[in-house]
């Protein structure tokens, strides 16, 4: 159960993680930590290994070494089909909802991993979009839309740990402001929350601390109180 975890502990710590894709070495020794209820930003170019970092906690690479602790367990070699059991959710960046399904079949298909994921309706509640689109198929939804299902898909889940690839790309500014009021709330929540996002203006106000990625291992550190001071140093890492 989530109540197991106490609030503002450590929930996550990724020590010298190096992960492969094949022959291809994307991580060079990453490390990093996640206190619980914390919202964390993984910032850096195209191909610096932010999103393999997503799917390296997963397991969702060729291999990995290092080690990986979530909640007090080492989970680098537990099978990937295990680890969303412990509660943690993943959004890719290509969304992955059902096209052919209704909105609301799409909630309903994922299997409920932990007994409390949110409801169909506490949903419908926090995405209006979605009541008011439930029986329309996915291939009828706008972008916007198909990020809002896929998103409240892994809330119904019970995953508390989410780990979002670039949920804002390409979307209306009304949706990134919505998702931004969305992950506030999921803050307010208790939700622990890792997000790879290259708009840096949506994710800054939300994130506790950045950790910039340069070729696969972390290049900089920044906590929430010391953004405004290291402002020149993003511009130069990711050309904002």
């Amino acid at each position: 159960m989530t109540s197991a975890v106490k609030p503002h502990s450590e929930l996550l710590r990724v020590t010298d993680l190096h992960a492969y894709y094949g022959e291809s070495h994307i991580l060079h020794g990453l490390d990093f930590s996640l206190n619980r209820g914390e919202l964390i930003t993984l910032l850096g170019r195209n191909g610096a290994g932010r999103t393999t970092t997503l799917k390296a906690i997963l397991g969702l690479v060729s291999r990995r070494t290092g080690s990986i602790i979530f909640n007090g367990q080492e989970i680098l070699n537990l099978a990937t089909h295990k680890i969303p059991h412990l509660g943690l959710g993943y959004v890719p960046e290509e969304r992955g909802i059902f096209a052919s399904l209704s909105v609301e079949e799409n909630l309903l298909l994922p299997p409920q991993i932990r007994s409390d994921g949110m409801s169909v309706e506490e949903l419908y509640e926090m995405f209006p979009n979605l009541a008011e689109r439930r029986k329309s198929q996915g291939t009828r939804l706008s972008g916007g839309e198909q990020q809002m299902l896929a998103l409240a898909r892994i809330l119904r889940t019970g995953a508390y740990v989410l780990l979002l690839d670039e949920i804002t790309e390409g979307l209306a500014p009304v949706i990134v402001e919505k998702l931004g009021e969305v992950l506030t709330e999921l803050k307010k929540r208790n939700y622990t929350i890792i997000l790879v996002e290259q708009n840096f203006r949506f994710a800054a106000p939300l994130a506790d601390r950045h950790y910039v990625i340069e070729h696969g291992h972390i290049e900089k550190v920044i906590e929430q109180a010391d953004l405004a001071a290291n402002m020149s140093m993003l511009h130069e890492y990711l050309g904002v």
